[in-house]
């Protein structure tokens, strides 16, 4: 478990399908996320999820987010690992709308970023957000993130935002002199 102020990093477990269920299947939330809406059953879903959890793909590493009460409010993860590169793609869902703009999103991503850089050899971390998601876009600047490019895929319009070791080093030995 990774924790910090306000959310917790957990293993994701079975009881999170009910959740992640609803998430997949909420065209607002599937929407941002540039992704299909889920249209199976929850059985079928239930299925897939609990071989997901038992055999979970070897470049990728996906978390829960609850909150330090232990209410579960999302999902992170990084991704696509290109241990060569030393690169991974970030990725995070907040589907319980009471905590947007209460920066549980940015905590999410600073922690999950401090967890990669403390722990992994990956120096850098990228992403892909919808050129119409400025929320998502503040909260990453906000988090050390740069804008390095746009992509058009399957229709849609992405920013491209990237952020190395080193600036995190930096931004977060900046960010603990001002604390201080």
């Amino acid at each position: 478990m990774i924790t910090s102020k306000k959310i917790r990093l957990r293993k994701k477990s079975l009881a999170d399908a009910v959740d992640n269920y609803a998430w997949l299947t909420d065209p607002e939330l599937t929407q941002l996320d540039a992704a299909p809406l889920l249209n199976a059953t929850f059985a079928q879903y239930l299925s897939v999820y609990r071989e997901e959890l038992g055999y979970p793909p070897r470049k990728r590493r996906a978390f829960a987010v609850d909150t330090t009460e232990g209410k579960h409010v999302g999902n992170c993860s990084y991704y696509d690992i290109n241990e060569k590169k030393k690169e991974a793609q970030l990725g995070i869902m907040l589907g319980n709308r009471d905590y947007w703009d209460k920066g549980y999103g940015t905590e999410t991503v600073t922690t999950l970023l401090s967890h990669i850089f403390q722990e992994t050899n990956i120096t850098r971390v990228y992403l892909k957000t919808l050129v119409s998601n400025i929320r998502a876009q503040r909260c990453f600047q906000k988090c050390g993130f740069a804008f390095c490019g746009h992509l058009d895929k399957d229709g849609y319009h992405f920013v491209l935002m990237d952020i190395q070791r080193k600036q995190w080093a930096e931004d977060s030995s900046q960010s603990d002199a001002t604390q201080s």
